[in-house]
């Protein structure tokens, strides 16, 4: 079957103009990815520094997994915590977790400064539980929380279940027994094996919509440090000591840095003349997930809410879930109406260049989706949904399923803001955060080096740059490993 659209970009303004690149330009920040990653970025980066800033996108706004995901924002990894502390340590996990959930606060302020006003809603969200594994899984997650000092997320296990005795005494301040009506109520479910629920603070918002608001709002704020150009890729980097030069279209800018925000499946070639050279080809280093969601309109009569479903008791909590959210949502002209979108069916990519936008949606999917709605959230066997929205998106992995956020080590003029794990909204926005930070701080340190300079480096045209650069050796070595973000 054909995916009928996405509701995020159904809500797009189809009128909006598109501008591509079409002349040769200097700036100082060029960002490539017109996602919310890139966004975000430029956002910070225009609010924090006084560069000047540009976004290059290779299709249309939004048009990635900003534009085709569930539309929920969630302050946790998609990688046990207990995980994170082993590999990192306790610390630096916290740190990272710690991050994220202050992000909540960035997002706010581009809300707040932008002065948007597209529904954003938060509230505490849930996950379901049907195992005695799952409910281990997270008591030892509130566990390890509560050494990092982190807030915990309450759990009630229902007083039903057979094995409260087997339950380790260690991770007896980490739940609560209450009866199982008390569970199916938060869950909005009367599946009964669903036998416990925990509980964080979750978010709506439509993602595709919020970047093309703030690309308006920063267009007219930063009219003179501005620029968003569409439908223009980026064929090749070519990273000097203090520049870099890009290959775009047929047409060249030239930067003080760039930063791809782009999840790592766009071919580019990037060249490294100022030391050691990388291995850029993104789609060895994050594998792709293609996710399948589905929405349908009803009465608005209840508020906005996102809960997972963990339904099979052998899965882990790596193992795909069933999720839904529900908000209030404006179709053709009606206000009065909630959207509820579910997805949890997806497929890994053997190769991430074989996705394809416009990809047909299995009809098992659909059927997935389905008997999940006429199970858990609305029992009615007989009942026929209308689903007004199939879609698909590719989301990006990175190898230890932690975002990308920081320097290229072999050039600092190289900067990265991606990885979307499957939750990408809130570590996007502090990746953007992160990276504003490290522009500033590298700008202060040219600065001063420049004043201790005694005599002026001869300058070489940035046009003689990208001539010299076709004939440089383009031999690749060994990936650089994604790495936990620094939050310091």
């Amino acid at each position: 079957m054909k995916a009928s659209g996405s509701p995020w970009v159904y809500q797009l303004d189809s009128n909006r103009p598109i501008k591509r690149l079409n002349s040769d330009v200097k700036t100082e920040v060029v960002i490539v990815g017109a996602g919310i990653a890139g966004i975000s970025t430029a956002f910070f980066a225009l609010r924090d520094t006084d560069k000047k800033a540009m976004i290059l996108e290779k299709k249309r706004l939004a048009s990635g997994a900003s534009g085709h995901n569930a539309g929920q924002v969630t302050s946790y990894f998609e990688r046990p915590f207990f995980e994170l502390q082993q590999e990192f340590g306790l610390e630096k996990a916290t740190e990272a977790q710690r991050a994220v959930e202050n992000a909540w606060e960035l997002l706010d302020l581009m809300y707040t400064e932008a002065g948007l006003t597209i529904p954003f809603s938060r509230f505490m969200g849930y996950a379901g539980l049907s195992s005695e594994d799952q409910v281990l899984h997270f008591l030892r997650e509130g566990m390890y929380r509560s050494k990092g000092g982190l807030p915990l997320e309450p759990m009630w296990i229902s007083h039903s279940v057979s094995f409260l005795d087997r339950i380790p005494k260690e991770y007896k301040p980490f739940y609560k027994v209450v009866p199982q009506n008390y569970i199916s109520e938060r869950l909005e479910s009367k599946d009964q094996s669903l036998i416990a629920v925990i509980s964080s603070p979750k978010g709506c918002v439509n993602s595709a919509l919020f970047c093309q608001e703030v690309v308006k709002y920063l267009l007219q704020k930063y009219k003179d440090r501005f620029a968003f150009y569409e439908e223009t890729g980026v064929n090749k980097l070519i990273l000097h000591q203090d520049s870099v030069v890009l290959d775009v279209e047929s047409h060249v800018v030239e930067a003080e840095k760039v930063v791809l925000c782009t999840n790592g499946f766009e071919h580019v070639t990037i060249i490294n003349n100022a030391g050691l050279e990388i291995n850029t080809k993104f789609h060895q280093t994050i594998s792709g997930r293609v996710g399948y969601m589905s929405g349908y309109l009803e009465k608005y009569d209840k508020p906005p809410t996102a809960v997972s479903y963990f339904t099979d008791p052998d899965a882990t909590a790596e193992d795909p879930y069933f999720y839904l959210t529900r908000r209030q949502y404006e179709y053709d002209g009606k206000k009065d109406m909630n959207l509820i979108c579910i997805g949890g069916p997806d497929i890994v990519l053997p190769d991430k260049r074989d996705y394809i936008s416009d990809f047909e949606y299995p009809e098992e999917a659909q059927e997935k989706i389905d008997q999940f709605v006429k199970k858990v959230y609305d029992p009615s066997p007989n009942k026929k949904i209308d689903y007004k929205f199939t879609w698909h998106g590719l989301m990006g992995y990175t190898k230890n399923r932690v975002r990308l956020i920081g320097e290229e080590p072999k050039n600092k003029n190289l900067l990265y803001n991606l990885g979307c794990n499957g939750i990408g909204i809130l570590p996007s926005v502090f990746g953007a955060s992160r990276i504003a930070k490290i522009i500033r701080v590298r700008g202060a340190e040219n600065r001063s080096k420049k004043l201790e300079r005694t005599g002026k480096p001869k300058k070489v045209g940035w046009l003689e740059k990208l001539k010299n650069s076709k004939r440089a050796d383009s031999k690749e070595i060994e990936v650089i490993e994604p790495m936990i973000f620094d939050p310091s």
